[in-house]
C-alpha cells in the first residue's frame, strides 16, 4: 500500500520578487556543454484528399494516431490546434541521423495517413482554407480568447490553425560561446527565411508575402514572439529573463487554464501589482508562461530556431543540414555571410532571394557548408544549392502550380504525395 506522505502532492513553491523568478529563469535557460546534437520537429497540414476545403475533425486524426505503432525513428506524434500533424524526434548526433530518422518517422506517419484518405502538406501556410481550430484542448481554447482580448485574433488564430514549421533544435554549447551562438542564430534567421519560404498564400488567397507564416508571426505582438536578443546580446541568460518577465501573461490555471484578458506582464504579476486568480504565481506558473513564449529562437537549455516554413520533402533534409552546420562547424564564416541581412526579416519573408543582399548571402552560406556535404544528403543539398542560384525558394514553385492548376488542384497534388 502506498503511504499518505508518498502520495500527497509536494506545496508548490511561490515566487514573491522579480529577483527570483528571474535568477529561475536564468538558471534552466542554456546547458554547458558541446555541440552537435540535432532534433527535429515537422509539421505538416492535414488535409481530407476527398474534400480539401474540409478540415479533418479531431477525431478521425486521433484515430489515425492511434494505430500508429513505435515510430522507428522514434518520434512523437502531436496534433496542433488546426489539425496540423507534429513529429518531434528525440536529439540524434548530428544532421545525418536526425534527418534519417525524421525521414523514416515522416514516411510511416504519411502512409498511414494517406490509407485513412488524409494528406500531410508541407507548406508553411494553410494555402486553402480559413483558420479553424479543431483541437478541443483548454490551452487552445484559452489562447484563442487572449488574442481577440488583446486585437490580435485573426493574427492569433492563423498562427495557431495554419502555419506549420520545420523547427531545428541544437545544442546551447560550451558556456564562453553562448552570446556568439544566440547572436548567430538570429543572424542566419533572414537568410534562411528566404531560402526557405514557402508559404505565398493563406487561407485561398496569394499574401504578396513569400513567407505568410512570418507574415503572420509578425503581426502578433513582439512581447510574445519577437527576438530574445537584448541591446547587448551579451548574456542571453539575463536577456531571456527580462524577455520573460516583460511578456504578458497568456493564461493562468486554476485549475483549467484560462486566459487573462487584459495586458499583464509576468513582472507585475510576482511582484503582487496584479494579483491573477487571487495569488502569486508559482514556480510552476513561472515554467508554463515560459511555454506561451514564441520568439524566432527559444532557449530551452539547447536552442530551438522555430524561424523556418515548413518545406517539401526533398528539401528539408538540406534545410537542416545547411543550418545545422553553419552553426557547429563553420560560425565564423557563416557570420560573416549573413552580417549585411541580419535584420532583414521584413524583408526576407516578403520577397525571399528577389532581394539581391539575401540572395548573395544565401549562396555564401550554401558554399561555405559544400564541403561538409555527406553523400546521403547530396542531392537535397544539390537541389536547394540549384534553386537559391536560381532566386527561387517553394514558394515559386508552389505559386506557379496554384495558378496553373487552380489552389485545390495544388493542394491536392503536394498533399497526395511525398512533399
Amino acid at each position: 500500500m502506498t503511504s499518505a506522505v508518498s502520495t500527497a502532492r509536494p506545496a508548490l513553491r511561490e515566487l514573491t520578487s522579480a529577483s527570483a523568478a528571474a535568477l529561475q529563469i536564468a538558471g534552466s535557460t542554456m546547458a554547458d556543454g558541446p555541440v552537435g546534437r540535432v532534433g527535429l520537429e515537422l509539421e505538416a497540414h492535414c488535409f481530407d484528399l476527398a474534400e480539401p476545403r474540409q478540415r479533418p475533425g479531431w477525431q478521425r486524426i486521433q484515430a489515425v494516431i492511434a494505430q500508429l505503432a513505435p515510430l522507428p525513428g522514434g518520434s512523437r506524434v502531436t496534433v496542433e490546434p488546426g489539425g496540423a500533424v507534429e513529429l518531434s524526434g528525440p536529439p540524434a548526433h548530428g544532421p545525418v541521423a536526425a534527418v534519417s530518422a525524421a525521414a523514416a518517422d515522416r514516411t510511416v506517419v504519411r502512409d498511414e495517413f494517406a490509407r485513412a484518405g488524409l494528406g500531410l502538406l508541407l507548406m508553411g501556410a494553410d494555402p486553402l482554407r480559413p483558420a479553424q481550430r479543431v483541437n478541443p484542448g483548454a490551452r487552445y481554447r484559452a489562447m484563442e480568447r487572449f488574442f481577440t482580448a488583446s486585437g490580435t485574433g485573426a493574427a492569433g488564430a492563423a498562427m495557431m490553425t495554419a502555419t506549420a514549421s520545420v523547427q531545428v533544435n541544437v545544442d546551447a554549447g560550451p558556456r564562453s560561446g553562448w552570446p556568439e551562438r544566440v547572436r548567430l542564430a538570429h543572424s542566419l534567421g533572414p537568410t534562411m527565411i528566404a531560402m526557405t519560404a514557402n508559404s505565398p498564400l493563406l487561407s485561398g488567397e496569394f499574401t504578396g508575402w513569400q513567407s505568410s507564416r512570418q507574415g503572420v508571426w509578425g503581426a502578433l505582438d513582439s512581447a510574445r514572439c519577437g527576438p530574445v536578443l537584448g541591446a547587448s546580446g551579451d548574456d542571453p541568460t539575463t536577456d531571456w529573463a527580462r524577455y520573460a518577465l516583460k511578456a504578458p501573461v497568456m493564461m493562468v490555471h486554476d485549475p483549467d487554464p484560462c486566459a487573462v484578458l487584459e495586458w499583464v506582464p509576468f513582472v507585475d504579476w510576482v511582484e503582487g501589482t496584479v494579483p491573477l486568480g487571487g495569488r502569486r504565481p508559482t514556480v510552476d506558473d513561472l515554467d508554463y508562461h515560459l511555454t506561451t513564449l514564441f520568439p524566432p529562437v527559444r532557449p530551452r537549455r539547447w536552442l530551438e530556431i522555430r524561424y523556418l516554413d515548413a518545406v517539401p520533402d526533398a528539401l528539408w533534409p538540406a534545410v537542416v543540414f545547411v543550418l545545422s552546420t553553419l552553426l557547429d562547424r563553420a560560425p565564423d564564416a557563416a557570420f560573416d555571410a549573413v552580417a549585411p541581412v541580419a535584420a532583414a526579416w521584413d524583408t526576407a519573408a516578403r520577397i525571399g532571394l528577389g532581394d539581391r543582399r539575401l540572395h548573395d548571402a544565401a549562396n555564401r552560406c550554401l558554399e561555405i557548408v559544400q564541403p561538409f556535404v555527406p553523400a546521403d544528403l547530396a542531392q537535397s543539398v544539390d537541389m536547394l544549392s540549384t534553386m537559391v542560384r536560381e532566386g527561387r525558394c517553394p514558394a515559386d514553385d508552389f505559386a506557379e502550380l496554384a495558378v496553373n492548376s487552380g489552389i485545390e488542384a495544388a493542394v491536392l497534388r503536394r498533399a497526395g504525395m511525398s512533399g
